[in-house]
């Protein structure tokens, strides 16, 4: 179970996330909405601790992540393995050879700087593309492929972590509707099939509600709504969206969706 209790971050006098409390069961596919500058993005970066936190705690199972420092540190972003909006691939570098830097937290030093990676290694890898429908792209440049194709690289990076858990931080905020729903879906499968636990940061509501199976939302830093896709009311979405609550209401009644069950 992740465990997070008075998550806190403050930029100067600014906050951008506020005694965040959450408790989220292995295996859960949790969506984080809420506005831009809402503190998405910096809660899961504290979660990865790629933000620290100014007060409150991050736990995992037994462990407590806010304590962590060193190679134990660099153990738990292994396991918590995260991807951007961005993509972070390395353009000019090879479908497959970006796919098997996920490996990298595996090996020694050495072997990391001559970029040796083991024959087993390469089958693995090869079989996450597979997995993703993403095999006969194996030897491009990553620069060659449309966007929802590297995000998805992005993912089978991740995998090769061997992650327990999952971080979206706005996976789909740079894609079209297609592409996004395909990453999404991917998210879904690796939720359901792996049972891995993911959080995902989104701007839309209605790709939130058809996905995940629970939904936080956060505005202006704090928690304003945690509970099932359905649960999500009129009332509910102002406080969330604020001024723009109206026209994403009316996409709700215009196109309802009917969420999966929590995983």
């Amino acid at each position: 179970m992740l465990v997070l209790e008075g998550l806190t971050k403050t930029y100067g006098a600014a906050h951008a996330v506020q005694d965040v409390s959450l408790a989220i069961p292995a295996g859960q596919f949790v969506g984080v909405i809420g506005r831009s500058g809402a503190g998405k993005s910096t809660l899961l970066r504290m979660i990865n601790r790629l933000a620290e936190p100014t007060a409150g705690r991050v736990a995992w199972q037994d462990a407590e992540v806010t304590g962590l420092s060193g190679h134990k540190l660099r153990d738990w972003r292994r396991r918590c393995a995260m991807i951007f909006q961005q993509f972070n691939l390395v353009p000019r570098l090879d479908v497959l050879t970006n796919v098997l830097i996920g490996r990298l937290n595996h090996r020694n030093q050495i072997a990391s700087l001559l970029g040796l990676f083991s024959a087993a290694e390469r089958a693995l890898a090869i079989e996450v593309l597979r997995r993703f429908d993403l095999r006969d792209v194996a030897l491009q440049s990553a620069q060659n492929l449309s966007g929802g194709q590297q995000q998805r690289v992005a993912i089978c990076r991740a995998l090769l972590q061997e992650p327990k858990l999952l971080l979206a931080d706005e996976p789909i905020a740079s894609l079209d509707l297609h592409n996004a729903r395909v990453v999404m879906e991917t998210l879904r499968k690796i939720n359901r099939e792996d049972g891995l636990t993911v959080l995902a940061s989104l701007h839309d509501l209605e790709m939130a509600r058809e996905f995940c199976g629970r939904i936080v939302a956060m505005r202006a830093g704090r928690l304003v709504f945690d509970g099932k896709p359905e649960a999500l009311t009129g009332a509910n979405v102002r406080d969330i969206y604020g001024s723009d609550a109206g026209q994403i209401a009316a996409a709700m009644l215009a196109n309802p969706s009917s969420p999966d069950p929590p995983c």
